[in-house]
C-alpha cells in the first residue's frame, strides 16, 4: 500500500455540517472515502491509501480538482483505495460532498 498526504486550499461551506460521513465500499477497482471535521477551515486534508504505486501526480490532480469545485475547506477525506479509476475517484468524492450537503 501507499499512503499519500495532501492539504490544500478550499473555501468552506457554512451551510455544511461537519460530521463523519463513509460512502463507497472498498473492493476491486473502487474505493471508499470517510470525510471527518478537519483541523483548519481554510484548508482540506486528503490521507490516501491506494494499492496502486507511482500514481501521486494522478491523485494530487483529482484531489485538486475537487477541491476547487467545492467549498470543502474544514474537512478531512481519509480514501481506502482498491485500484480505482480517477473518475470513480472523482465520482466517490462528489458522492461523499452532495450527502454532506443533504445531511
Amino acid at each position: 500500500m501507499e499512503t499519500l498526504h495532501l492539504e490544500l486550499p478550499s473555501l468552506q461551506d457554512d451551510t455544511l455540517f461537519p460530521q463523519t460521513l463513509l460512502h463507497g465500499v472498498v473492493s476491486s477497482g473502487n474505493l471508499e472515502v470517510l470525510v471527518e471535521p478537519g483541523p483548519d477551515a481554510a484548508r482540506c486534508v486528503f490521507e490516501v491509501q491506494t494499492a496502486a504505486h507511482g500514481f501521486s501526480e494522478v491523485w494530487q490532480a483529482v484531489l485538486r480538482d475537487f477541491a476547487t469545485r467545492h467549498p470543502v475547506g474544514g474537512l478531512t477525506f481519509s480514501i481506502h483505495d482498491a485500484g480505482a479509476t480517477p473518475a470513480v475517484v472523482s465520482l466517490r468524492l462528489d458522492q461523499a460532498y452532495q450527502s454532506l450537503r443533504s445531511s
